[in-house]
């Protein structure tokens, strides 16, 4: 019998295991270097996980403070409403009281005007210096956004609704102010011809931190009455 002509490595193979066909094959092994998909270590899956967080984080701090920008310019607005609101209302009242002096020194309600503890009897600018009142109310001490406007509470379906009330607070100051610059609080026991009504709006946040959000000040001047 003649021995095949085959090369020498592939005599020695089929001697070595047997002929080719037919013979049982076990698991294929892959070669990461041959193209073979493969997973994430450990290391990378960590790293992973952390930059999500990190950019989780980010984006919830913008959102809260692009949040609370829109509360702080909301509440500003309505600050501001509160103040002008009184202030208009002080406006509206004489420079004093019939009968007394325009540089009387000392502004303040009389006892029969601040006896009811509200603005219902307050007639003349001088008796709103020191007033403060928290939750704001108005002149019949009636808590804004309840109130009807005559001194009575509207129906309970229409009751303002959000920020509660109770945590602002309004103040009245006023003063005399030095002629030529209006800007200057003339000292204690010192007058002019002009006063300024200065109102104040404090909001006193969850955390019992008290701010000042709004002010609104008019300058009003006393004018010798007209004689024929």
């Amino acid at each position: 019998m003649t021995r095949p002509k085959w090369p020498l490595d592939r005599w020695m193979h089929v001697n070595a295991h047997g002929p080719r066909r037919g013979r049982r094959r076990g698991p294929r092994s892959y070669d990461p270097g041959c193209g073979a998909s493969r997973g994430f270590t450990l290391v990378e899956a960590l790293v992973a996980i952390t930059i999500t967080a990190m950019a989780g984080s980010v984006l919830l701090l913008g959102m809260t403070a692009s949040i609370g920008t829109t509360d702080d310019a909301l509440r500003g607005t309505v600050a501001q409403g509160l103040a002008n609101q009184l202030l208009n209302e002080v406006l509206g009242a004489r420079y004093m009281e019939y009968g007394c002096s325009p540089y009387d020194t000392t502004l303040k309600p009389g006892g029969s005007e601040s006896a009811t503890g509200t603005r219902e009897l307050f007639d003349d600018i001088d008796d709103y210096n020191g007033w403060k009142a928290s939750p704001p109310v108005d002149r019949w001490g009636v808590p804004l956004g309840t109130d009807a406007g005559d001194g009575d509470e509207r129906h309970k379906n229409f009751f303002a609704t959000g920020e509660p009330i109770e945590r602002w607070t309004r103040t009245v100051h006023v003063y005399y102010v030095e002629e030529s610059d209006f800007s200057k609080q003339l000292p204690s026991g010192q007058t002019s011809d002009y006063r300024a009504v200065e109102v104040r709006v404090y909001y006193t946040g969850p955390n019992s931190d008290t701010r000042e959000m709004a002010r609104a000040r008019r300058v009003v001047a006393y004018v010798e009455p007209y004689e024929e």
